[in-house]
């Protein structure tokens, strides 16, 4: 076991979501753990999870056994994954006994901010608190300058309410998501470029389900494909992550094409107030005529049990799919990691985005306590976010734009 190349004494990681909060802890935990300070752009105290799920892959599930230790499920299994016809019935062909582990993002947020920095919810009833040390966490913080500087790093920022302030830190780490400023300003020719289409997302009560949905969703990963459209479904937990039958959620993604500034595009992006968005459409932002012939359309085109649990959701939201990567992850003498989304966007296909978060947490962990160099440490989370981005462009564009086998 070698000496790692850098102890750092104090950390500024921009971004508070998933990323950055794993690779907080991993911090903290850390034999001589630095001083860390998470600026997060959100000027509300809490990010909001849109109702969002996640499926909880190997590394996720490693790094919360390993450094978060919540003393709690937080999944629900789903042991087989098939497809549906048309007409709602389970092609026999596709069934497939392949346990996945489904969560919420909420639930994760909700459980990292607890061990990063002690903040309690619901999700956090009855669990033990450990010593580690806590991260000072901050909210309404707009990243504008960041230089290599003789003391580490020197970040600039605005923030709400406190005007411009200026730090430095032995490290940088960029987990401020798919669109980070902090690559913006290091390597500005690298773009965030829309694929074409987009993923409309909701939830509904699993108890609201007839019978004949309940049959093919409920611990069941189920899929539907037509031309230039695919959606899947699963069961996440519920409100502050119970995990009780009557309580939990079913989660849909369903992605549907629309080409660049089309009127339709323009007008699904544009939010109730007039607004357009160019990533994601918020929850309750969404015009009313807009979501009502999506209900229409997907009685028309998708399998009546999906149609039904459309027909069922109240607060359904737009994100649209994107692809980014970075040539690199290290900057400034390896002092400014790019981490999680940052680095590489993953087209959600891969079901790997938090996995991306959790791996280059538990690889950075690795390095920091010696187990190997910078190097290779640049060199395994570069492999995985090259491998995994290119993975899910191939997934996208048979999905969407080609002929997928499993055609309903």
């Amino acid at each position: 076991m070698s000496s790692p190349d850098t102890t750092p004494k104090s950390v500024i990681i921009v971004g508070g979501s998933l990323a950055g909060l794993m690779h907080a802890l991993t911090l903290l935990s850390l034999p001589s753990p630095p001083k860390v300070r998470i600026l997060e752009r959100s000027p509300t105290a809490l990010l909001h999870d849109q109702g969002a799920g996640v499926v909880a892959g190997s590394e996720t599930q490693e790094f919360f056994a390993k450094y978060v230790r919540p003393g709690r499920d937080i999944a629900v299994t789903s042991p087989m994954r098939h497809y549906l016809n048309r007409q709602g019935d389970v092609m026999p062909e596709t069934v497939e006994q392949k346990a996945q582990r489904m969560t919420s993002w909420d639930m994760l947020y909700h459980l990292l901010r607890w061990r990063v920095e002690g903040l309690e919810s619901g999700h956090t009833k009855g669990l033990k608190p450990d010593d580690r040390p806590k991260a000072q966490y901050e909210n309404g913080c707009t990243v504008t300058g960041v230089s290599d500087d003789p003391a580490g790093i020197r970040l600039t920022w605005t923030q709400k309410d406190r005007g411009e302030q200026s730090a430095t830190a032995d490290m940088v780490i960029a987990a401020d998501g798919a669109s980070s400023t902090i690559r913006r300003l290091l390597a500005p020719e690298v773009e965030r470029k829309y694929a074409g289409y987009v993923a409309w997302r909701g939830t509904c009560p699993e108890t609201e389900l007839s019978d004949a949905a309940r049959e093919v969703f409920i611990e069941r990963f189920t899929f539907y494909h037509t031309e230039g459209i695919q959606i899947l479904g699963y069961v996440i937990p519920g409100r502050e992550g119970t995990l009780l039958k009557s309580e939990r959620l079913f989660n849909w993604v369903w992605y549907a094409n629309y080409a660049e500034d089309s009127p339709e595009h323009v007008d699904l992006m544009t939010d109730n107030d007039g607004k357009r968005h160019a990533i994601t459409l918020p929850v309750g932002a969404m015009e009313e005529s807009v979501w009502k012939r999506q209900q229409e359309y997907a009685v028309e085109i998708l399998p009546p049990q999906y149609a039904e649990a459309v027909r069922k959701t109240k607060q359904p939201f737009v994100q649209a799919i994107t692809d980014v990567i970075s040539p690199q992850n290290s900057f400034m003498d390896h002092k400014l990691l790019l981490v999680g989304d940052s680095l590489a966007g993953f087209r959600p296909h891969t079901a790997a985005s938090t996995g991306q978060a959790a791996y280059d947490a538990l690889t950075m962990g690795q390095w920091l306590s010696g187990e190997f160099s910078k190097g290779e440490y640049d060199r395994r989370v570069m492999d995985f976010a090259t491998r995994l981005q290119q993975h899910g462009v191939m997934l996208g564009e048979r999905s969407q734009f080609g002929r997928h086998p499993f055609n309903g």
